[in-house]
């Protein structure tokens, strides 16, 4: 029986490097066709979130002031009060379009995204449902549209002389 004779491959370090390569060059091409914030200017997802951040909090304080009480719940009023200042400091870091400000807001919006999914499998009524659905709903493309703009945000540039950590 005849060898068959195979053409000869390249390394899989090389075939890593030229896959790199293309991802390099995409991000490049993708950066490049982004236009940096001009002074003063706010994308709408993030008036929008920082909007949604002050509403939250004031809606915290307000059910805290009315004396609101979930059933069964246990919450503490220093925990709505911790909670209503978070709100408050992301939407004023947000609406003066800080980088840090809208990374926070977005974390909390991808565990409040996993949270309600997770809470689906366990609704026991129409209500819960519905209100984790709508939480997936409005968080779901928000989250999206924040990523974009944080790319246009962008951290500030470190100094050279200025040490890391």
């Amino acid at each position: 029986m005849g060898q068959r004779t195979r053409k000869a491959r390249p390394a899989a370090d090389e075939r890593m490097a030229r896959g790199y390569a293309r991802g390099r060059l995409k991000d490049e091409e993708a950066r490049a066709k982004l236009k940096p914030l001009a002074p003063g200017e706010r994308p709408r997802a993030v008036t929008f979130a920082a909007v949604l951040a002050a509403l939250l909090g004031l809606a915290n304080v307000v059910l805290l002031a009315t004396g609101y009480e979930v059933e069964d719940s246990g919450e503490s009023t220093a925990g709505a009060l911790i909670f209503a200042a978070v709100m408050g400091a992301a939407a004023a870091g947000m609406w003066r379009c800080r980088y840090w400000a809208v990374l926070g807001f977005e974390a909390l919006l991808g565990i409040a995204i996993v949270f309600s999914a997770l809470s689906l499998m366990v609704a026991s009524n129409l209500s819960a449902v519905l209100l984790c659905v709508g939480i997936i709903a409005v968080a779901s493309p928000l989250f999206w549209f924040l990523i974009r703009a944080m790319a246009r945000i962008q951290l500030p540039a470190r100094r050279p002389d200025e040490p890391v950590g």
